[in-house]
Formats: structure tokens, sequence, C-alpha cells
């Protein structure tokens, strides 16, 4: 029967496909999400599968396809994926949060169908329910520019490697949540691995990557993490930054590069080298014991000739890495990609309507660890937001606005008192924002803005001022969705709001999102129009207050 209904849902959006949207294509997936036993680190594990593998398949596909994943979740637990970095343009219904979204519950299933428009770069999916994120159920997605669309690349890869790079715990999802509900923290990671790998360094390890000599590849990394930032450099070999989260980089060459929690970037790699094997090599930063892993790159006619076992070694501090943040610039003579209007953006040029300051922060509630933004630990409420203001019933379920805009962070001799609650703030359509990061931790952080592209304008040490204005990058920082902070640092993006919806702006740290360290943007268009967002899909699942409410007047033209 649920084949016979997937069947039926393709032949449905194949017709609108002719009639309405013009021809672009479609692509379709049908993933199996279950458990599995495999080894990551050495010691047997449950991990997340799925259609039986870890890491997940890659989404692969050009820019303006309609993607299609029909999720069957046959878990013990309610399920949702998120596809970070996509941003679901007037399309939150997909965005696969527990703000957006009612999960998949077990046994169930349910399509997800969204426009990957005009992002061309790497991204990645990942699970947002639970902690299962700690348990893989993670994949790559790769868009690639249409054929009318030039890269700004002197050759043509002859191929390209996805790089998922993560730090791993031995214990399961389901002990790790145990101990962040018990009040307690996660501790450190056990391991790096790579592509679901740990390989040791020592030759024995089949290779992962295979190159051939004298062409050109390109690897995607991305750092689907829980904790750590992790530096990747491959030995013997430079290399040549193209893309970041979907924007084309001034092409300079790297020996290493950090690759902070939640984000991507991709590389061209030459194999210009003697013909053997070589290791790409992950590692921890900023970590007391770094840990860290290899993959195997075998030269193709190298005849398997081992590599050299004096690994590349990581830089030392943050300070090299803030160094390298500078470095990066956005590819103004590139045609793509780059936000919309289409090479025209001159972000430096907007006055700012709306200056929002963030700092996150670490207290207790009733002797339990919690993470805020402002004072606030969001709490996932049972109907999510995004419904709830979709039937009109906002007023039963959250409120907005609970943190301010200018938030001072108490002294080290007052202790915050953190409120729990959902953390909604009220975003005005087509605003221009700019959104302060205060870090006066110890820690790097990262954060992840859902829905948009943002100017990654500026990152330094101290307290940020309006004075520090005058140090933005205005015409040439990258467009992109993740930022890091550096420990007693800020950072500065800024960005049009003009993605209706309800989008999630969240600490890529597992612990710290789970424990409360995010927040939604409420963007209303200021009335109910199908140009500004979609009407909440057919197969939407409902759940909460809304469940057996009838279905609100749709949106229209």
């Amino acid at each position: 029967m649920e084949k016979l209904r997937f069947v039926l849902v393709l032949l449905a959006l194949c017709l609108s496909t002719t009639l309405v949207k013009g021809g672009d294509p479609f692509l379709f997936f049908e993933w199996k999400v279950t458990y599995g036993t495999i080894s990551p680190l050495g010691v047997p594990q449950q991990v997340i599968l799925i259609n039986g593998q870890f890491p997940g398949p890659i989404i692969n596909g050009t820019s303006n396809n309609n993607i299609v994943v029909n999720v069957f979740n046959q878990l013990d637990e309610p399920f949702l994926f998120t596809w970070n970095g996509v941003q679901q343009r007037k399309n939150s219904w997909q965005e696969g949060t527990l703000g957006t979204n009612c999960p998949i519950p077990p046994g169930s299933n349910f399509t997800y169908q969204f426009q990957v428009k005009d992002q061309i770069g790497s991204f990645y999916y990942y699970p947002t329910t639970a902690l299962h994120r700690a348990a893989g159920g993670y994949g790559g997605i790769s868009v690639h520019s249409r054929a009318l669309i030039p890269v700004p690349f002197d050759v043509n890869p002859a191929d390209e490697f996805f790089v998922l790079v993560s730090d791993w715990y031995t214990k399961s999802h389901s002990q790790l949540r145990k101990l962040l509900d018990s009040g307690r923290a996660l501790g450190r990671p056990n391991g790096v691995i790579i592509n679901g790998k740990s390989g040791k360094g020592d030759n024995k390890d089949e290779p992962m990557f295979t190159m051939t000599p004298g062409k050109t590849y390109r690897y995607r990394f991305c750092n689907v993490g829980m904790k750590d930032s992790i530096n990747v450099r491959i030995q013997g070999h430079v290399m040549k930054l193209v893309e970041i989260e979907g924007s084309h980089t001034v092409q300079n060459m790297y020996d290493s590069l950090d690759v902070h929690l939640g984000q991507c970037m991709s590389v061209l790699v030459t194999a210009d080298k003697e013909p053997k094997d070589y290791f790409l090599v992950a590692s921890t930063r900023f970590t007391k014991e770094p840990h860290t892993a290899t993959a195997t790159i075998r030269y193709a006619n190298g005849k398997g000739a081992p590599a050299s076992l004096e690994l590349p070694k990581a830089p030392i501090g943050w300070a090299w890495s803030l160094n390298q943040f500078r470095s990066f610039r956005w590819n103004l003579t590139a045609s793509a990609a780059r936000p919309n209007p289409q090479g025209s953006y001159h972000y430096g040029q907007i006055n700012i309507t709306r200056t929002i300051k963030l700092v996150n922060t670490v207290g207790s509630v009733d002797g339990k660890l919690r993470y805020a933004i402002n004072g606030v630990s969001h709490v996932n409420p049972e109907t999510p937001i995004k419904l709830a203001e979709y039937y009109g019933v906002a007023d039963k379920v959250f409120k907005y606005d609970l943190i301010k805009d200018d938030y001072e962070a108490p002294t080290a001799k007052t202790e915050e008192k953190i409120t729990l609650a959902p953390n909604v703030v009220n975003g005005t359509y087509r605003n221009f924002v700019e959104i302060i990061f205060e870090n006066h931790e110890k820690s790097v952080q990262s954060f992840h803005l859902a829905g948009y592209s943002f100017f990654a304008v500026a990152n330094e040490p101290g307290k940020w001022t309006p004075e520090k204005r005058k140090n933005y990058n205005l015409l040439d920082a990258v467009s992109r969705n993740t930022i890091q902070v550096y420990p007693n640092s800020w950072a500065a993006i800024m960005t049009t709001i003009d993605n209706a919806g309800l989008w999630n702006l969240r600490s890529n740290s597992l612990e710290r999102q789970y424990l409360g360290q995010q927040l939604y943007f409420s963007v209303l268009s200021p009335k109910r129009d199908l140009k500004d967002e979609y009407n909440m899909p057919d197969n939407d699942i409902l759940c909460g207050i809304i469940k057996d409410m009838p279905l609100p007047k749709p949106y229209s033209v």
C-alpha cells in the first residue's frame, strides 16, 4: 500500500512539473531509516543507517532541481531530517526542525519536497530529533551549476569526493541523551571519523579515494560533528579553496583548513606528486588532547606504495584560525553562486534596520545543565511553532520576543537567571538586520541560521560596540550560513530577512542545541500571499493542539 501511495505521489508531482513548474527536473529518493551495528571507532555500537548506509546517500543535484525524499521511519522513536544550508525559499514547511514540523512517527513515512533554487555548493542533512545525530543519520548534499552558468574554475575536476568529518562518541545516542536529561554534560568525544571510519595512519586501511596522476579533483569537506572544530589537510598536497557553503571564493591556496561545526567548504587538489599513497588527515582543534583520523588517498598506477607515516601537523591556537577566517573572500567576478539578484548584491550600501546582539551562556536550572541565548533556554513545545502560527493559536503555545535585542551578560559575580521557554523572535519581513554573536566563554562556538545566507562581515576578540563597524568587511565578505565565534570574542553577520517562514538559529554543538541554545526567527508576510510563502503541504503531519482543528484558509495569490 505504501509503495502504491508513493508511486501515485510521484505521478502527481511529475504532472505538476509539466503543467505548473515549467519543467525543472525532479530527483526522487526513497530512504529507509533503520538501526544497525557497526564500529566507527573499533567498538561495536548502534548507529542510524539510511538504506543500510553510514553515512547516508549523497544527494547529488543541480541548481533548480526539485528534490523529493520519501522517508520511512523504521526506528522506535519519532524522527526528522533537516537540510543544513538549503534555504527552503518560501518553504520552511520542509525545514525539518521541531519548531517547524511534527516528527515522523515510528513505522510511518513522510515525503519531503523542496527546490534547491540557485544554491550552488556543498551542504548536508542530519536528524534533528532526540539525540539521533549522535548515532549518524547524516549525508552530503552537492548542488552543481547548470550548464548555462559557468563556474570560476580554470579546470574541470576529474571527479569529486564528499568528506564528512566528525568527532564521535562510543556511547549510544540514548545513553548520551540520558546524561543530558539528568543534568550532566557529555564530556569529550572518543575520537574522529572520516566518512564513518577512523583510519590510524598505519597503511593498513583500504584507500578511500583514488586520483589519477596529473588530474585535478574536488573535495567537499563538511564538519558534521557534535562538539569540536576539525582541521583537515592532505599529506604533501596544497588545497585551492573554491567554495564555502554555496558561495564561490577567491581561490587562495592552503596547507590545511579549519572546518568548524556545521561548516562546509570545497577545494581543488591536483595529483601532481609522486604516484603512491597519501593520507588525508582530520584532527580536532582547541582540545587538550587532539583526536586524529586518516583516510588513504591512492594514486592510480602508484602500485600501492605506502604513505609516509609522518602525518602533517595541525596548527596550534585559535589566532591562526581567526587569521584564516579573515583570508576568506567572496569571488565578486564569479557568475554564481551568489545571493539574488545575481551579481548585483551590494550589501555594504544597505542601511541597517535592526541590530540584534546574541550572547551565548551556560548555567543551571533546578540543578541541571542548560545553555541559553540572551538568558532564554529554548524548549520545544508539543505543537510546533510554525503550525501554531498557521492555525492562529500562537498565543496558546508560546510568547514572542522573550529576549531583548541589546543584551548584557551578567558579570562573573552575578549568576544569570535562565528562563526555560520557546525562544521566538519576531522578525520584520524584508528588514536588513545585523546580528552580533558575543561569546564570553573559553571555547570556540559555532552558529547556523536556517533559511538564509548571511554576510560574515567581522570576527574579532573582545566585546562588540557600534564603533567596531568601521572594521567590517563591507565589500567581499563570504555569503554563508554558519559562523564561528572565538573565545571571549564576537562575530557580526548581515542579511535581509526576505524569506517568509519560521527559521531556526542554533548552536552547532549538539549538546548546546539540545539543552536550549537555539531560537527561531518568525518572519511573517504582511498578508497571506502565495507570492511570499507556500501553503502548508497536504501531507504535513499534524500534532499537538492543532491536530483536530479545521484547516485554516490557505494563502492565495
